[in-house]
């Protein structure tokens, strides 16, 4: 699938699995009656009475958890050892290795673009210019792919920075609200809008937390899986170039 498909995809199944949560979380708000006042409306309150407690800061920061959603989708379906290393086209380079076939190896690399075909596609491409030169053009492409899958990753971690920032925001924003509405008020203030003051500062805080920290995980799992594939592919391409080392 390619990557840009896979990415919106995966956007709309966050958007899905949301909405179906949203949905499913609000049926299941309880209906208090209507005769207990005030206390009975607060909890009667849906999920979406709580997401617009939070604002337009707190829809923001749900807007960053559903692309943090989809951003994850599509990257573990995309950064994983069958993307990166597939074991049909592996098969494929160490027959062309065996039988010494090497621009036959080249052009299945290039019909099977990924982390580990642009390496072997770049050593093999400087063939005859000695092996010191191989070695270098494999080292800048296994840089440059590792480079970018860390930098694919980093958007997780971006938004996992974002959340408790967000969440900040809302509660100073919550505060300098109620504290407006002391200062404004001539005699007692309104305990209400108090209440929906401070309501919006931890409500944003909340739904800033619920965003970073799966997030948070989600990054560093993802990261220790792209080390490990890195460290994997280059120990096979080490072991397929060896026949081309100089013998000291």
């Amino acid at each position: 699938m390619h990557r840009r498909t896979s990415f919106w995809v995966a956007l709309a199944v966050g958007v899905l699995f949301g909405g179906i949560g949203a949905a499913a979380w609000a049926a299941a708000a309880p209906e208090a009656p209507a005769a207990n006042g005030a206390a009975a409306e607060t909890a009667g309150r849906s999920l979406f009475d709580l997401i617009n407690a939070g604002g337009a800061l707190g829809y923001f920061t749900i807007f960053t958890g559903v692309l943090g959603v989809a951003l994850s989708i599509e990257h573990f379906m995309t950064i994983r050892r069958a993307a990166i290393l597939p074991p049909a086209v592996l098969v494929d380079v160490e027959e062309c290795f065996d039988k010494e076939e090497y621009e036959q190896a080249i052009a299945v690399c290039e019909q099977h673009p990924t982390f580990f075909t642009n390496i072997i596609a770049a050593g093999l491409a400087r063939i005859n210019a000695g092996y010191k030169q191989m070695e270098e053009a494999m080292n800048e492409a296994g840089e440059e792919g590792a480079i970018h899958l860390q930098h694919k990753i980093s958007y997780i971690a971006l938004i996992a920075n974002l959340g408790p920032m967000l969440g900040l925001l809302g509660t100073v924003q919550g505060i300098i609200l109620a504290l407006g509405e002391i200062a404004q008020s001539t005699g007692a203030p309104s305990t209400t809008k108090l209440a929906d003051n401070i309501s919006l500062g931890l409500v944003c805080t909340f739904e800033g937390l619920s965003v970073a920290i799966p997030m948070m995980a989600i990054h560093h799992f993802l990261k220790n899986r792209v080390q490990k594939m890195v460290l994997e592919v280059n120990v096979i391409v080490n072991e397929l170039m060896a026949r081309f080392r100089p013998v000291e």
